[in-house]
Protein backbone atom coordinates (compact mmCIF):
# COMPACT_ATOMS: atom_id res chain seq x y z
CA UNK A 1 0.00 0.00 0.00
CA UNK A 2 3.08 2.51 0.86
CA UNK A 3 4.33 1.91 -2.78
CA UNK A 4 1.26 2.49 -4.27
CA UNK A 5 0.90 5.67 -2.33
CA UNK A 6 4.61 6.66 -3.28
CA UNK A 7 3.39 5.87 -6.64
CA UNK A 8 0.46 8.30 -6.35
CA UNK A 9 2.88 10.92 -5.54
CA UNK A 10 5.35 10.60 -8.39
CA UNK A 11 2.83 10.23 -10.66
CA UNK A 12 1.30 13.72 -9.72
CA UNK A 13 4.44 15.14 -9.63
CA UNK A 14 5.34 13.73 -13.37
CA UNK A 15 2.28 15.22 -14.53
CA UNK A 16 2.49 18.58 -12.62
CA UNK A 17 6.02 18.69 -13.71
CA UNK A 18 5.23 18.37 -17.38
CA UNK A 19 2.48 20.82 -17.30
CA UNK A 20 4.86 23.72 -15.88
CA UNK A 21 7.00 22.78 -17.97
CA UNK A 22 5.26 23.36 -20.99
CA UNK A 23 3.52 26.21 -19.83
CA UNK A 24 6.95 27.28 -19.51
CA UNK A 25 8.44 26.81 -22.64
CA UNK A 26 5.61 28.24 -24.61
CA UNK A 27 5.28 31.21 -22.20
CA UNK A 28 8.59 32.08 -21.32
CA UNK A 29 10.40 30.75 -24.32
CA UNK A 30 12.51 29.25 -22.33
CA UNK A 31 13.97 26.02 -22.73
CA UNK A 32 14.54 25.05 -19.11
CA UNK A 33 12.35 26.37 -16.78
CA UNK A 34 12.81 29.87 -15.58
CA UNK A 35 12.74 31.16 -12.06
CA UNK A 36 9.37 32.11 -11.82
CA UNK A 37 8.30 28.13 -12.97
CA UNK A 38 11.05 26.26 -11.22
CA UNK A 39 9.57 28.12 -7.68
CA UNK A 40 6.07 27.48 -8.57
CA UNK A 41 7.24 23.09 -9.46
CA UNK A 42 9.49 23.60 -6.37
CA UNK A 43 6.31 24.50 -4.22
CA UNK A 44 3.92 21.81 -5.89
CA UNK A 45 6.47 18.93 -5.28
CA UNK A 46 6.72 20.28 -1.67
CA UNK A 47 2.71 19.99 -1.19
CA UNK A 48 2.51 16.70 -3.01
CA UNK A 49 5.01 15.33 -0.63
CA UNK A 50 3.24 16.42 2.16
CA UNK A 51 -0.39 15.62 1.42
CA UNK A 52 -1.77 13.94 4.06
CA UNK A 53 -4.69 12.46 1.84
CA UNK A 54 -2.90 11.02 -0.69
CA UNK A 55 -4.37 7.32 0.50
CA UNK A 56 -8.10 8.52 -0.33
CA UNK A 57 -7.44 11.17 -3.37
CA UNK A 58 -5.45 10.56 -6.72
CA UNK A 59 -5.09 14.51 -7.61
CA UNK A 60 -5.35 17.79 -5.92
CA UNK A 61 -7.68 19.02 -8.21
CA UNK A 62 -10.09 16.49 -6.49
CA UNK A 63 -9.20 17.51 -2.97
CA UNK A 64 -11.68 18.72 -0.61
CA UNK A 65 -8.80 20.54 1.34
CA UNK A 66 -7.15 23.25 -0.80
CA UNK A 67 -3.53 23.06 1.03
CA UNK A 68 -1.61 25.68 -1.57
CA UNK A 69 -1.69 29.56 -0.70
CA UNK A 70 -3.65 32.04 -2.56
CA UNK A 71 -0.62 33.53 -5.23
CA UNK A 72 0.49 29.81 -5.58
CA UNK A 73 -3.21 28.71 -6.05
CA UNK A 74 -3.57 31.17 -8.37
CA UNK A 75 -0.71 30.88 -10.59
CA UNK A 76 -1.09 27.08 -10.81
CA UNK A 77 -4.30 27.55 -11.93
CA UNK A 78 -3.12 29.39 -14.70
CA UNK A 79 -0.36 26.96 -15.74
CA UNK A 80 -2.97 24.02 -16.20
CA UNK A 81 -5.73 26.00 -17.70
CA UNK A 82 -3.16 26.69 -20.38
CA UNK A 83 -1.27 23.49 -20.38
CA UNK A 84 -4.41 21.01 -19.64
CA UNK A 85 -5.88 20.77 -23.21
CA UNK A 86 -2.01 21.15 -24.97
CA UNK A 87 -0.99 17.83 -23.26
CA UNK A 88 -2.58 15.99 -25.36
CA UNK A 89 -0.84 16.74 -28.09
CA UNK A 90 2.64 16.90 -26.00
CA UNK A 91 1.88 14.49 -24.31
CA UNK A 92 -1.07 12.06 -25.67
CA UNK A 93 -0.92 8.95 -22.91
CA UNK A 94 -0.13 10.81 -19.76
CA UNK A 95 -2.96 13.44 -20.17
CA UNK A 96 -5.43 10.85 -21.56
CA UNK A 97 -4.37 8.20 -18.39
CA UNK A 98 -4.79 11.50 -15.52
CA UNK A 99 -8.51 12.38 -17.19
CA UNK A 100 -9.70 9.13 -17.16
CA UNK A 101 -8.38 8.83 -13.51
CA UNK A 102 -9.80 12.08 -12.47
CA UNK A 103 -12.99 10.85 -13.68
CA UNK A 104 -13.14 8.06 -12.28
CA UNK A 105 -12.34 9.73 -8.85
CA UNK A 106 -14.62 12.22 -8.86
CA UNK A 107 -17.23 9.80 -9.87
CA UNK A 108 -16.31 7.57 -6.33
CA UNK A 109 -15.98 11.05 -4.76
CA UNK A 110 -20.01 11.91 -5.59
CA UNK A 111 -20.84 8.30 -5.15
Amino acid sequence: MKRDIEGRRESEKAVVGQMIGLYCKKQHGAKTLCPECEELLGYAVSRIDKCPFMETKKFCSNCKVHCYRQDMQQRIRIVMRFSGPRMLFVHPIMATRHVILSWQEKRRIDA
